[in-house]
């Protein structure tokens, strides 16, 4: 028996978090989104000056990607953090998809309440 035979397939980091996703899941195959989450999720105590890049550097890589429309409509139904589908916590709060505490949207409210 060779090694191949007996290999795992390859998982997405998507699928190690959503073990529960579907082969209706299976568009985050094809994501040039593939190995680069530092883009898409902001590191802890982010300032807004590299929010603004890291988010520059995400919309160009979504703004090729074949399954973007997609990716976006699973941000929106499951509630999600971080920019997907080339839009930002903030853009689909105000689209009207909202997460607890949208970061952007937080950050301001705070702000003007001080």
């Amino acid at each position: 028996m060779s090694v191949q035979e007996h290999s795992v397939p390859e998982r997405t980091a998507l699928e190690l978090v959503f073990p529960e996703l579907t082969e209706a899941d299976g568009w985050r195959r094809d994501a040039n989104c593939q190995g680069r989450t530092f883009l898409f999720f902001a590191p802890k105590a982010e300032r807004p000056q590299a929010r603004a890049r890291r988010e520059a550097k995400a919309a160009r890589l979504c703004a090729g990607c074949a399954v973007r429309e997609q990716c976006r409509d699973f941000a929106r139904t499951h509630h999600e953090y971080g920019y997907w589908g080339g839009e930002s916590e903030e853009a689909r709060h105000r689209a009207g998809y909202t997460i607890s505490a949208p970061i952007g949207v937080r950050s301001r409210t705070y702000a003007q309440g001080a």
